[in-house]
């Protein structure tokens, strides 16, 4: 591993690891992958913005797109995109998977909850 990346660690599933366990709302707008332990969080326009709490809970500097088709990198520590290698399987959550998500989850005046 360098610069915060593990490229061998899996994503730690298909939706935000918080926001499945109940910690707020419950529901996500994107989703946003630990590029070093694989943590699934959502992104800062959520409700929760779990991801960039693990960011700043852990101190792993860099996240990817977890979206369907998104490949890009973001570094916390620059406050800038980065570059990186490919990460383990799956590159996003599953092509079906409603966005906002997850199905069932969401209330009908999502886009004001947005931050």
């Amino acid at each position: 591993m360098s610069d915060g990346i593990d490229p061998t660690v899996p994503p730690s599933g298909t939706g935000c690891v918080e926001c499945l366990a109940g910690d707020g709302p419950g529901w996500w707008l994107h989703l946003r992958r630990c590029a070093q332990c694989g943590h699934v969080g959502c992104c800062d326009s959520s409700p929760s913005g779990h991801a960039t709490r693990h960011f700043e809970e852990t101190g792993h500097p860099v996240m990817q797109s977890f979206e369907p088709g998104e490949d890009w990198f973001w570094s916390y520590a620059e406050n800038d995109y980065a570059d990186g290698p490919e990460l383990a399987p799956p590159h996003s959550h599953p092509a079906d998977q409603p966005v906002p998500g997850p199905a069932g989850h969401v209330p009908p005046n999502w886009r004001s909850q947005l931050r």
